[in-house]
């Protein structure tokens, strides 16, 4: 009886802080700019592999925009997602972390320098969200049988 109570206390709090971090992408310190632009490169090159990015892969043209360049499959397609840049004036924040200065969502992608429709880029982004909402759903799943099965156990 009380492994059960224990269970009711905290419980909520484990399922809490579960759906909190499966929200997280693969890598928590990785800019959301840089998220979007592999998710794009996923959705256009589904079969091409994992998609790579390096720190130094970025250009900061400060301050009308900032570029991230992705790569995936061989030989290696390059995918270009270039965002507006978004303050108004320099803060703490932006000066420890440049991209925060920045729109979470590309006015501009290119594949191997050839430009997307509007129409394209604004799929694209909808598609990645999509990829992204899956994913979280997924995590999120998993967390919750892996829970379960704990518990389980540990009520034997």
């Amino acid at each position: 009886m009380a492994k059960a109570g224990l269970f009711a206390v905290v419980a909520p709090t484990l399922l809490s802080s579960l759906l909190l971090f499966s929200g997280c992408s693969d890598n928590p310190t990785q800019a959301v700019h840089v998220t979007l632009c592999k998710d794009i490169a996923r959705v256009h090159l589904p079969s091409a592999g994992p998609v790579t990015w390096n720190h130094g892969d970025m250009e900061i043209r400060r301050p009308e925009y900032a570029v991230i360049h992705v790569q995936a499959g061989s030989p290696p397609t390059k995918v270009s997602c270039y965002y507006n840049h978004n303050a108004v004036e320099d803060t703490a924040l932006g000066l420890s972390d440049p991209l925060s200065e920045y729109a979470t969502s590309p006015f501009k992608v290119t594949i191997n320098g050839q430009p997307l429709s509007k129409s394209a880029l604004a799929e694209s982004v909808k598609q990645s969200m999509l990829l992204q909402g899956r994913e979280f759903v997924d995590r999120a799943k998993q967390g919750l049988e892996n829970l379960t099965e704990s518990v389980k156990s540990s009520l034997k």
